[in-house]
């Protein structure tokens, strides 16, 4: 199998990891040079290109399969617009119009899309509601990357990430140091991330199909804190309502609407196509953190 993964990054430099050590060639695609070194260290093949940048894309050799995995680096509406809309469709069209184009494409997405669901279990069949224009470029990318794909010749598949945890973001000081707000988390370690969409591609499972790629184990906020304090060994942090935390008068609109959306997100799908997960839940994908937490501070 040939891969290539346009935005080798967080996700991308595992899932060619993990891809390199079951025999499969892959190509890492990096905007700038910046990085290309820590793909070449996965086994992967490095190349320089950008997503927005058709002629660029000349560089990545003919794939069986595409991931887009770009990112925009955390920044606005606007530049993700110009990333997950623009760049996607710019590379959609220039592997389909290939002699030989991919049979399918893969685009990372997030469960930002579904919007507030008061704390309800939310699954691939569960009405898109973003509520901030990010999230709402985010729901277009996936109708490009499923319906345009599939117009251009590729069949797509989305997956849809809930929030990514693993080595470098673990985030404890955020929910020792408190204080913590209402809601819930929905997980899914980086490793899980990469292992699924590996699954999905070795299995040619979910062609044309949504999936939500999440732990077994949503979670309250305050739930999560107090046990990751429990077993670091420091008191449970202050708590929050979602009132007490609105009434500050430093919060943007986006942050304001980060807090009243909340909801829980069902794996049930993708168990049942029968990927097995590493880290089921954050009790395990944490462990490690926690152990280092507990060496550095004892």
């Amino acid at each position: 199998m040939r891969v290539a993964i346009l935005g080798c990054g967080y996700v991308g430099l595992e899932l060619a990891r993990q891809l390199v050590s079951d025999g499969h060639d892959v190509w890492g695609v990096r905007r700038s040079d910046a990085g290309l070194d820590a793909v070449s260290d996965t086994g992967a093949e490095a190349v320089r290109a950008d997503v927005t940048d058709a002629e660029s894309l000349a560089a990545v050799p003919d794939v069986d399969h595409l991931v887009f995995a770009a990112s925009s680096g955390g920044r606005g509406a606007d530049a993700a617009r110009t990333i997950y809309v623009d760049g996607l469709r710019t590379a959609i069209d220039h592997f389909a119009g290939r002699r030989s184009s991919p049979e399918r494409l893969v685009y990372t997405s997030s469960t930002g899309v579904y919007g507030n669901h008061d704390g309800a279990f939310v699954d691939e069949s569960t009405p898109l509601d973003p509520t901030t224009d990010k999230t709402r470029v985010l729901a277009e990318a996936e109708r490009i990357a499923r319906e345009y794909a599939g117009a251009q010749g590729i069949e797509g598949t989305v997956a849809r990430f809930a929030g990514l945890y693993g080595p470098d973001r673990y985030r404890l000081e955020r929910y020792l140091n408190g204080p913590v707000t209402e809601g819930y988390l929905n997980m899914v370690h980086r490793d899980d991330a990469a292992g699924a969409i590996k699954y999905l591609l070795e299995t040619d499972r979910a062609r044309d199909e949504t999936v939500l790629v999440v732990d077994d184990e949503p979670v309250s906020k305050h739930e999560f804190a107090d046990w990751l304090a429990d077993e670091c060994g420091v008191p449970r942090p202050e708590k929050r309502t979602n009132e007490e935390r609105l009434a500050a008068d430093d919060l943007s609109e986006v942050v304001r609407r980060r807090i009243l959306t909340s909801k829980r997100c069902s794996n049930e799908y993708l168990c049942t196509l029968g990927y097995e997960f590493s880290y089921p839940t954050y009790r395990a994908g944490y462990r490690a953190a926690i152990d280092a937490y507990r060496a550095t501070h004892s």
